[in-house]
């Protein structure tokens, strides 16, 4: 197998996993409101499957790392390290305005999800234009 097939089906792997973590994702949150009305039992089931396939897509997302070149590598690791910095400190700052009461609403983990997620693919594009 060549290193662009091997490459494309590492990278379709993690979108698959990536996928199903996200389905998993939604059916530990939506399902005890709307598929088994609360039921603790089902609820810590499809908690356990989502970090199951969680793992299975951190290992995934490992796989695609080790596979790929080294310009691959460092384009993915500054925008990883980029993003973490930026989470852990937004975060941080997110938490403390709603501890505060500086904003109005709670502070939801959704938002910083939803942060980091944008912020990663900001800095893969601005990492792939500046070494691509």
């Amino acid at each position: 197998m060549n290193t662009k097939t091997a490459k494309r089906k590492n990278l379709s792997r993690l979108a698959i996993w990536t996928m199903a973590w996200t389905l998993s994702t939604a059916l530990a949150t939506f399902g005890s409101l709307f598929l088994w009305e609360g039921n603790k039992v089902l609820t810590a089931l499809s908690i356990l499957l989502n970090v199951g396939i969680g793992v299975g897509m951190v290992l995934a997302n490992r796989q695609f790392l080790e596979d790929s070149d080294e310009l691959e590598k460092k384009v993915q690791l500054e925008a990883m390290a980029l993003t973490l910095g930026l989470t852990l400190i937004v975060g941080i700052a997110y938490s403390i305005m709603d501890s505060t009461n500086l904003i109005p609403w709670d502070a939801e983990i959704s938002f910083l999800v939803i942060f980091m997620a944008l912020f990663y693919m900001i800095a893969l594009i601005f990492n792939r234009k500046r070494y691509l």
